[in-house]
């Protein structure tokens, strides 16, 4: 029997993307599950894995979306159970704050498009993680932050402008604040008008990611594949 994985998608027009074709690749089921339009599973019971997708929100923002109450449950869930979990952007914040950190609205530097990723010794030994190698550029696409991490967190990554890119939890448990699902043809869709706004063309951000592309695509996959090998390697032992 295959690998389950469950995906909380917190955007519906953002989805798990090109990570779903690699975890399908390795034989992994993927379990997708729109908190917009349908109830989240109760327990984690019968999934091996959990993946937190992104989203325009913060990790508290019941009233704009009212599954996160169970989502959260799912993530302390995770955590207690030390699943092999990976939380994207909003999921990582998510991760954060339902293990006792601290995460803030419109705080710190605005990251938009491809940055480099840079792993703290800790990251370049952790089973995912090293897959950034010396330091790999990610897609990135948020103005929220992690401002502290759980206590018990190890920090794994960072940017020149943000600390916490990049933390476990126990073993298994990842929070990312970039998008290894992501690729520069993602970008196309992004709100030009509100990246003026900021100062920012999109053009430009398109081109650089395009550029970056073929390291970020293989950082990614390596990533994602680390999840998977690690999803394993619990499920077997």
């Amino acid at each position: 029997m295959n690998a389950r994985v469950l995906v909380v998608v917190n955007s519906p027009s953002s989805g798990p993307r090109r990570l779903s074709t690699w975890l399908t690749a390795r034989d992994i089921e993927i379990v997708p599950v729109v908190g917009a339009t349908e109830p989240l599973p109760a327990t984690l019971d019968g999934f091996d894995g959990l993946v937190l997708l992104g989203g325009g929100l913060m990790p508290d923002d019941d009233g704009k979306a009212p599954w996160l109450p169970a989502e959260r449950a799912l993530a302390a869930e995770a955590i207690a159970a030390d699943l092999p979990t990976l939380g994207i952007c909003l999921g990582g914040q998510l991760l954060a704050h339902v293990a006792g950190g601290e995460v803030r609205a419109n705080t710190g530097p605005i990251e938009r498009g491809a940055t480099l990723i840079l792993p703290t010794p800790e990251g370049r030994e952790d089973a995912v993680l090293t897959a950034l190698g010396d330091g790999a550029p990610m897609i990135e696409n948020h103005r929220d932050m992690i401002t502290r991490l759980p206590t018990d967190a190890v920090l794994l990554a960072s940017s020149t402008e943000v600390e916490n890119q990049a933390f476990r939890l126990g073993a298994h448990v990842r929070g990312v604040q970039f998008h290894p699902e992501a690729s520069a043809a993602d970008l196309a869709r992004w709100d030009d008008a509100a990246l003026r706004d900021e100062g920012r063309a999109l053009p430009e951000l398109i081109a650089a990611a395009e550029r970056a592309d073929p390291h970020n695509t293989a950082a990614s996959r390596a990533l994602v594949d680390g999840f998977a090998a690690d999803l394993e390697q619990v499920r077997h032992s």
